[in-house]
């Protein structure tokens, strides 16, 4: 017969409030790396004064409204946030399920690039136009789901305890899927994102552990690609005549080689601490095309000089630095393979735009990530940051 006299309640603990679990130890919150995320977050700000200064006397682009571009950067930075956020709520699980249906909404997004829905701008048939002057340019997404669809395949068998590294079929597979987004973005063509996406598949290679032979198989396929895209006249005029410039920076300084010798020339009268923000001659005069996109490091070079270059840089390299701590500390080859294609994605990016802005690397039309206005760039930078805090937040807490 029980005995209630011996009877204690028991006592629930009292459920904590929305403060206390946003500030638990084991929230999301306390989880992602906030010094990665407000190092981008200072570079985008920061980026939307440099478009400002590019844009606000250039009425033909403005439309007579000199904070135009201003209110496009800020309001293509808010839905990057936005795409961040929801990456990271989805979570790195579910965003491993997702990748077929991402893969194929990227393919049927370049099939209409080459479609009659394609557009053509500034020599470069990469975008899709809809209405009220929004545009998409789908190259900038095939990045995402090269990163995506290949780590999917390569780490399949690893991550199931059945390999230890990739097999050779694997990366055949995954080679595979890099090279339709690859073939079709070649066809528009866009020469500087087919650069991207090559570092990209390389880095991923070498971070899934694959064998080196496909390491060096792919620099000599690479090589020899390049000799026939070049022999068989696939690149266009405009994009022969960037790498003439390149080969021999004095040649038709007012025609092919206007745009670099430009921009030398507004970095390099910036000196130390630059003539200061709304204050460049160069930029002022219009001098620098494409000032807001391409060559928005020029701005930077000449308004804020040597110093404000070289923060800028920095910050670039905080985030970089950021990256590579979570890639360490990934528990999964998916999520070590992932944050190695961001990674390689925004190095070679940021050093091929600053690099042809210094006149040392060939003009290839690609923007610098988080600076250079432009929605689908500023999109794509912003979702590949989510997937790194993705791969954050599954670390073992203390970690």
């Amino acid at each position: 017969m029980t005995s209630y006299g011996s009877y204690r309640p028991v006592r629930l603990a009292p459920e904590r409030g929305t403060l206390a679990r946003v500030l638990a130890k084991d929230s999301p919150l306390r989880r992602l790396d906030w010094i990665l995320t407000l190092s981008a977050l200072t570079l985008s700000l920061g980026s939307s004064l440099l478009v400002w200064s590019a844009t606000r006397g250039r009425d033909s682009l403005t439309h007579g409204d000199p904070q135009y571009f201003l209110y496009r950067h800020l309001t293509n930075l808010l839905i990057g946030l936005v795409l961040c956020g929801a990456v990271i709520t989805i979570g790195s699980r579910r965003v491993r399920t997702a990748v077929p249906v991402v893969y194929a909404v990227v393919l049927l997004m370049l099939g209409a690039v080459l479609s009659p829905l394609g557009s053509t701008i500034n020599g470069a048939h990469s975008w899709i136009q809809f209405g009220g002057g929004f545009s998409i340019q789908p190259a900038e997404f095939a990045k995402l789901a090269i990163v995506l669809s290949m780590a999917l395949l390569l780490s399949a068998q690893v991550d199931a305890g059945e390999r230890e590294i990739p097999s050779h079929l694997s990366v055949i597979q995954a080679l595979g899927l890099a090279g339709i987004p690859i073939g079709l973005v070649l066809l528009m063509p866009d020469v500087g994102s087919v650069m991207v996406m090559c570092v990209i598949i390389l880095g991923i290679l070498l971070a899934s552990g694959a064998p080196n032979r496909w390491v060096f198989g792919l620099l000599v396929a690479g090589t020899a690609g390049s000799i026939a895209v070049w022999q068989l006249g696939i690149l266009s005029k405009y994009q022969i005549d960037r790498f003439a410039a390149f080969a021999n920076p004095a040649l038709d300084p007012s025609g092919v080689g206007y745009n670099t010798a430009q921009a030398r020339i507004a970095i390099g009268s910036g000196g130390l601490t630059g003539m200061g923000l709304f204050h460049g001659t160069q930029t002022i005069g219009q001098f620098v095309p494409e000032q807001q996109t391409d060559f928005v490091f020029s701005v930077a070079g000449e308004e804020l000089g040597f110093v404000g270059g070289i923060a800028l840089i920095g910050l670039l390299g905080v985030v970089l630095w950021r990256a590579c701590k979570i890639a360490r500390q990934a528990t999964n080859l998916f999520d070590t393979v992932v944050c190695a294609g961001v990674i390689s994605w925004l190095a070679f990016q940021a050093f091929e735009n600053i690099g042809m802005n210094l006149g040392i690397m060939p003009v290839a039309g690609i923007p610098l990530p988080f600076v250079s206005y432009g929605g689908s760039s500023m999109f794509a930078v912003w979702i590949g940051i989510g997937l790194l805090q993705c791969v954050r937040t599954q670390r073992p807490i203390g970690i």
